[in-house]
């Protein structure tokens, strides 16, 4: 039986087509995004100036894509709603959910993406 079609344990219907995973996921869809965006853009704006010979401002480098950023902590928060979704299933070794939940965690942790930096 695939992901897609296994039912949890107690429910009448695949995980797929629960209301609150699919609201969880395009939440999680929506704020990766923006996350994106804003570091594309940061990034678009320094490079517009730069070439046009102007150096880097304060402000620019305060905007600039590090911890300072909402990428780690959207990010850890996507692969939990994602994670949790999968249901118990997904903490095994052997699933490729649970590797990717421990990188994204792992990054949150590192130097630039802890949230004393934002």
């Amino acid at each position: 039986m695939s992901h897609a079609t296994r039912l949890p344990r107690g429910a009448k219907s695949p995980l797929r087509d629960n209301a609150v995973v699919q609201s969880n996921l395009a939440q999680a869809e929506v704020n990766l995004r923006a996350a994106r965006g804003y570091v594309l853009q940061s990034m678009a704006d320094t490079w517009k100036a730069l070439t046009a010979g102007a150096t880097i401002t304060v402000a620019q480098r305060i905007k600039y894509p590090d911890g300072r950023d909402p990428r780690h902590p959207q990010g850890a928060r996507s692969g939990r709603l994602r994670l949790h979704a999968a249901g118990a299933t997904a903490i095994f070794e052997n699933h490729p959910l649970e590797r990717r939940f421990r990188d994204i965690h792992t990054v949150t942790q590192q130097l630039q993406g802890q949230l004393r930096h934002f």
